[in-house]
């Protein structure tokens, strides 16, 4: 069974431009209906695991929540999963393991805590998250999976399943060309290479310094960089000691590369308010540049903005 204890990519890289394209993924999902929910749940074993969830994924997102009767947290995060991924009309799988009745499962991916919830797409774990949130935040988070995943199908067209009805019609791609360096630092990406990457994209904002995709680009490769080598577990360990100042910074990197961007941000902000000189400084630069992973009409930002200056002033 694959390992998925640290969260893959859609193509090489935890997109987190595609918080962009959570802004317009309301409408799709208002407009999907709930005519395929009960189709779009599935209570997945042991036996079924590769079937139901690997093989599944290598054709659309699937939603793997990781519950347990005995964890009070479960029943009040499964019915919203349900409510939100039946929403999509078929666009995306539940997909529900009870970890009591299938524990290699919960051993395989290394789950610490229930509920656990990962999305799982061309057979890797891409993002998710470890706690109750509220509908309005499980939306949002899946709203920005099914975004990352429309980025990879526009990216890669020939990945993409044909539509029902139309067997082996594949949608042409629109829009201009992409821009070479672009797809030499997702290639970059794709090898691991992140400094190529990293100098890709800056060959790309010498040539238009307001590339936002670009910056985005460069912001990313830059999380991905600080976080390849990271022990989720050894920086959560030492994040336990506030003064601990990198890895206070690298707790944020894993939070945003998991979706958590508020949560990364408000520690990056307590940082700040707790610390003077030097390590404010570093602090502050350090959170403006994960300022530069997201959209400039992300919400969360103006938020975040708000906080920093009012911690700073």
């Amino acid at each position: 069974m694959a390992d998925f204890s640290k969260p893959g990519s859609l193509y090489g890289a935890v997109d987190l431009g595609a918080r962009k394209q959570a802004l317009e993924a309301q409408a799709r999902r208002e407009a999907a209906g709930p005519q395929a929910a009960a189709a779009s749940v599935v209570d997945v074993t042991e036996e079924t695991f590769t079937s139901d969830v690997i093989d599944k994924s290598m054709t659309v997102p699937v939603v793997l929540d990781l519950w347990s009767p005995r964890a009070p947290g479960s029943a009040q995060l499964s019915p919203v999963l349900e409510k939100v991924v039946g929403d999509l009309g078929g666009k995306a799988v539940l997909a529900k393991v009870n970890v009591d009745a299938s524990p290699q499962i919960a051993q395989a991916l290394r789950v610490q805590a229930v509920p656990t919830v990962l999305a799982i797409f061309q057979g890797q774990a891409v993002t998710g998250f470890q706690q109750v949130l509220p509908e309005q935040e499980v939306r949002r988070w899946l709203d920005e999976l099914m975004g990352a995943v429309e980025q990879f199908y526009q990216a890669n067209p020939g990945a993409r399943p044909a539509e029902a009805g139309e067997p082996g019609e594949q949608e042409a791609p629109s829009g201009p060309p992409a821009d070479p360096d672009m797809v030499a630092a997702e290639q970059a990406i794709d090898r691991g290479d992140f400094d190529a990457a990293m100098q890709a994209y800056q060959r790309l904002l010498a040539r238009e310094p307001g590339n936002e995709d670009a910056k985005m680009g460069l912001a990313g490769v830059g999380l991905l960089k600080r976080t390849s080598e990271a022990d989720p577990a050894d920086v959560q360990r030492r994040a336990q000691d506030p003064a601990d100042l990198d890895a206070q910074l690298l707790a944020a990197d894993l939070e945003m590369m998991s979706g958590a961007v508020d949560q990364a941000f408000e520690r990056i902000i307590a940082v700040v308010k707790r610390t003077s000189g030097d390590e404010r400084d570093k602090a502050r630069r350090h959170l403006l540049g994960l300022f530069e992973a997201l959209p400039a009409e992300d919400p969360s930002l103006a938020k975040a903005r708000r906080a920093l200056a009012s911690a700073l002033f």
